[in-house]
């Protein structure tokens, strides 16, 4: 008995040996293992037909004792080795997959392992789980990759960068300023969301020429990664969005710039997608949902400029009483130093980097809230003296003059190119009570007759004023008397 054991010992050593001289020769040549398993099949036929005279039971038994070990060595020193990095070269792996079944099919021919038992198909199932575990870890490494560029962005743009400069910076920022697709207009969107698309770019090249499995990973991965940004950012930078900065613009811009980008992709891999996926890819139900979280951010971003301006507003009481010096610099100090100074800190942050087109439209709604709020105040005052009128009139023109810059940038946005309405569209169109705002100002300083004219002739009706303000704010001026009383009886006989 320890005679055949020796000598099993002595074969099974000069077997592993053949193995192992195989599985070393010439392995950078022989990518596709066709060498290697001639080489081995010319072994194991040997000894079939010369050791074991063609006896599938001694073959059977034979297999047992050996082809774990070889089998262990094949997949360590040539398939492990030859398992690609890349997307791209999956496809030669399954040279290598169809050589690895085809051994294992002639291994069963000759009995050496089972043709029932799947747990003996060592190849085939290394193989196959090698794309299995390929397509898993490069998800992983593709989230992980998103992950960390959505959380290492600090979505800034330098203190003394000037859009109107477009060459400042040179490439370290013009590079950061894209084309919207389904817009004639550019914005600057962040480092993070310039490198997650080239991301989501790759990983969807890698989906077009990988294996069925592999492409069903890599088309979840560059869901996932989108989706990554849409659950990370308004929760990473949540506290950043209660003041005014940057930080929500950039944002904004960045799930604008997503959502359009989203749009194409289908348009732009799905023809080459392999054709179980090409019916059931999708991509647009994201773009509505990231174009939902820019409007969020936008919209919460106003609500606290608005807060700020309200509460600059307020600063100044009311207007009431400007006739006395401190008040009036009380008020004047409101609208000149606190006022204005957030409009401008908005429009430095805003103007370079918002399109064009969602700058005007919403420095236009700041703007409205300022002036229709201070319009409001001013006509709720009563019994306002002659001296307190000029004070009111010249608040008002401080505060435009102020702002003189400000509205002349939005009157020459150009915001549809393919309109020439646009160029004689007048800013009132877009700010209503500015108009408002004016006439009051000129109201300060007319006559009752012409005050009563005004209205009699649709002018004051047309810059916004209704019936109620007209009336009230006549009375708070103009003292009673027959005058003020037949002019308000023409006011009341005119109903627009």
């Amino acid at each position: 008995m320890g005679y055949k054991t020796s000598t099993w010992d002595i074969r099974l050593m000069s077997i592993e040996a053949r193995a192992r001289a195989s599985m070393g020769y010439n392995t950078m040549e022989d990518v596709d293992g066709k060498a290697l398993f001639s080489r081995l099949t010319t072994v194991v036929k040997f000894i079939y037909r010369f050791i074991c005279l063609q006896s599938g039971p001694w073959m059977r038994c034979f297999g047992k004792l050996t082809w774990p070990r070889m089998s262990e060595l094949i997949i360590s020193n040539f398939l492990s080795k030859v398992v690609p990095d890349d997307a791209s070269k999956l496809a030669d792996f399954h040279v290598v997959m169809n050589t690895s079944s085809e051994f294992e099919i002639v291994l069963k021919e000759v009995m050496f392992i089972s043709e029932s038992d799947k747990n003996d198909q060592r190849l085939s199932n290394f193989a196959d789980n090698v794309e299995v575990h390929f397509a898993v870890r490069k998800k992983a490494e593709i989230l992980a990759k998103a992950r960390q560029l959505i959380l290492q962005c600090n979505f800034t743009i330098p203190l003394d960068f000037d859009s109107k400069e477009p060459n400042f910076g040179g490439d370290r920022i013009s590079h950061r300023f894209v084309d919207l697709l389904f817009s004639s207009e550019s914005c600057m969107v962040s480092e993070a969301a310039l490198q997650l698309m080239q991301l989501v770019h790759q990983t969807l090249r890698d989906v077009c020429v990988s294996s069925p499995r592999v492409a069903l990973e890599f088309y979840y991965a560059a869901r996932d990664a989108l989706l990554l940004c849409e659950a990370i950012i308004p929760i990473k930078l949540e506290r950043q969005l209660d003041s005014v900065n940057q930080v929500a613009v950039l944002m904004y811009n960045d799930c604008l710039y997503l959502s359009q980008e989203i749009l194409g992709l289908g348009f732009e891999y799905r023809p080459n997608f392999p054709s179980f996926m090409k019916e059931h890819a999708m991509f647009v139900d994201m773009a509505p949902r990231l174009q939902l979280v820019a409007e969020e951010i936008l919209q919460k971003h106003i609500r606290v400029i608005a807060s700020n301006l309200k509460e600059a507003v307020d600063g100044a009481d009311g207007f009431q009483n400007t006739h006395q010096m401190p008040q009036y610099e009380s008020a004047k100090f409101s609208l000149e130093q606190v006022v204005v100074f957030i409009l401008e800190k908005v429009r430095l942050i805003w103007e370079p980097v918002l399109l064009p087109s969602t700058y005007k439209r919403n420095m236009c709604v700041v703007l409205e809230s300022v002036f229709s709020r201070i319009t409001q105040d001013i006509l709720l005052l009563d019994d306002i003296a002659a001296e307190e009128t000029l004070q009111l009139q010249r608040l008002i023109h401080l505060l435009l003059e102020s702002l003189a810059p400000l509205l002349e940038s939005l009157n020459i946005i150009q915001v549809d190119k393919k309109s020439d309405q646009c160029f004689s569209r007048p800013l009132e169109a877009d700010i209503p009570s500015l108009g408002k705002i004016r006439k009051l100002a000129d109201l300060l300083d007319m006559s009752l007759k012409s005050v009563t004219e005004a209205w009699e002739n649709g002018e004051l009706y047309g810059c916004g004023f209704v019936l109620t303000e007209v009336v009230d704010f006549i009375k708070g001026i103009f003292t009673d008397s027959p005058l003020r009383r037949e002019c308000l009886g023409r006011i009341h006989r005119i109903n627009f």
